[in-house]
C-alpha cells in the first residue's frame, strides 16, 4: 500500500464553538448541512453558523451540530487527500464515533443525522430526569481515579471515571456532589488539577440508563453495511468492521465509559496506522495522541486553511 497509513478520528460533545461552520458554508461539503436539516427537522445551518455558546451547550444542538461540521470537514477533506476516502482505521470519541461509521462506510449519512438526532434528545431528557456534571482530572494515573471514584461510591455517591483519555487524563462523571467530592479525593491522591466541564448531564455512567433504553430502539432500526474500513469501538477499544455487533455497542457506550487511550494503542499498534487525522473542531484528540502514541505523526483539520494542498492530476507520459 502506497501513501499514509491514516487513521481517521472525530472528537465528541465539547468540542463544539459559535460559528464553527462559518468558514466552511461556501465550500462543496456544506450541501450536508442542509440535507441533515431534511433529516433531523432541525435548522442545522443556524446551529453552525449563528447559534451562541448557550444553544450550542445543549445536549441536543451540541451533538448534531458537532457530528454534522464532522461530515462536512470529511467531505472536503477526502476531495484534497485520497488516502481519507479509504483510512487504514477510524474511531471518534463518544458522540464522535458515529462520524467514524459514516466514514467507514459502515453507516449512510441519513442514517447517521438519524442516530445522532436520536441519540442527542435521549441524553437530554435523561439529563433533565438526572442532572449531574463531569470533571477532567489531570497527572494522575486511571487506577488511582478509579480508587478515588470508589471511595466516594463505597459512602454512597454517585461518580464513575467516564473517560480513560490518556494515561495521565481521566474524566469524572455524575452527580454534582459527588463528582466535587470524588475531585477532592483525586486530589489527596496526587491529582496537578482538576478541570470542569460545563455539562447538564453524567454522560457514560449508569445514570444515563433511561437514554439507552430509548435509543436502542433507534440504533436497532438503522441499517449496518459491511463497510471498507473497521471503528475501534470506545465501549471495548477493539476494531469492529462486521455490522451487526453495532446496534449493542452503540447503546452500551451511552452508560460505558469511553476507553481512548486504548483506542489509539490499538490504532498505532494492531493497524499499524502512521497518521492520525483529527476531523472536525479543535485538537484534542491529536493532543491526546501525542502523549498515547508519540511515534505516530498528527494532522489536525479543523478550519479549511488546515487542508492539504489538492494534488495535481497524474498526467500519461507522451
Amino acid at each position: 500500500m502506497s501513501g499514509p497509513r491514516l487513521a481517521l478520528v472525530f472528537p465528541g460533545q465539547g468540542a463544539q464553538q459559535p460559528g464553527m461552520g462559518r468558514l466552511w458554508s461556501g465550500r462543496p461539503g456544506w450541501s450536508l448541512a442542509e440535507r441533515a436539516s431534511e433529516i433531523s427537522g432541525r435548522d442545522v445551518p443556524e446551529l453552525l453558523l449563528r447559534a451562541d455558546a448557550e444553544t450550542l451547550r445543549r445536549t441536543d444542538n451540541a451533538q448534531l451540530a458537532t457530528f454534522v461540521l464532522e461530515m462536512v470537514v470529511l467531505a472536503e477533506l477526502r476531495r484534497c487527500l485520497p488516502a481519507a476516502r479509504r483510512p487504514v482505521v477510524c474511531a471518534g470519541h463518544s458522540l464522535g464515533e458515529y462520524a467514524a461509521l459514516v466514514a467507514a462506510g459502515i453507516v449512510g449519512f441519513d442514517d447517521g443525522v438519524r442516530l445522532v438526532t436520536a441519540r442527542g434528545e435521549a441524553m437530554r431528557r435523561a439529563c433533565a430526569a438526572e442532572p449531574g456534571t463531569m470533571a477532567a482530572v489531570v497527572g494522575l494515573p486511571p487506577e488511582d481515579v478509579e480508587k478515588a471514584a470508589q471511595e466516594i461510591r463505597d459512602g454512597g455517591g454517585r461518580v464513575w471515571v467516564a473517560n480513560l483519555n490518556s494515561p495521565q487524563q481521566s474524566v469524572l462523571s455524575g452527580e454534582a456532589g459527588a463528582v466535587a467530592a470524588c475531585s477532592e479525593a483525586a486530589e489527596r491522591f496526587g491529582a496537578a488539577r482538576i478541570v470542569p466541564i460545563p455539562v447538564g448531564g453524567a454522560f457514560h455512567t449508569p445514570l444515563m440508563e433511561s437514554a439507552a433504553n430509548k435509543f436502542a430502539r433507534v440504533a436497532d432500526a438503522v441499517e449496518y453495511l459491511p463497510g471498507h474500513t473497521p471503528v475501534v469501538a470506545n465501549v471495548d477499544a477493539r476494531p469492529h468492521q462486521e455490522p451487526g455487533g453495532w446496534p449493542w455497542l452503540l447503546t452500551r457506550q451511552i452508560t460505558a465509559p469511553v476507553r481512548w487511550a486504548d483506542s489509539v494503542r490499538a490504532m498505532a499498534g494492531e493497524t499499524y496506522c502512521d497518521m492520525f487525522v483529527e476531523v472536525g473542531p479543535g485538537r484534542t484528540l491529536t493532543g491526546l495522541a501525542r502523549r498515547i502514541a508519540p511515534e505516530v505523526s498528527r494532522l489536525s483539520i479543523a478550519e479549511p486553511g488546515q487542508l492539504p494542498p489538492v494534488p495535481a492530476p497524474v498526467r500519461n507520459a507522451a
